[in-house]
């Protein structure tokens, strides 16, 4: 299990756990669909380096312009 999963402090910090978990599946499309791993891969899955790009802020969510979420 990846040690970044067991502090909630990542998820909070994205905006809960919908959006790291969306976060997450999209940038494993990328990854699976060809993209560069930001982080060194060192034998881990898609999974694993996706949520390891979190954790080092190499990507965040963002909306697209003019979309806002009621809080």
């Amino acid at each position: 299990m990846i040690e970044a999963l067991k502090d909630d402090a990542i998820v909070h910090e994205v905006g809960g756990r919908f959006k790291f978990t969306s976060l997450i599946q999209h940038r494993m499309r990328e990854l699976m669909d060809g993209a560069r791993p930001l982080v060194e891969r060192d034998g881990r899955n898609d999974f694993e380096v996706a949520v390891q790009e979190i954790c080092e802020r190499k990507i965040t969510f963002e909306l697209p312009e003019g979309i806002e979420l009621d809080k």
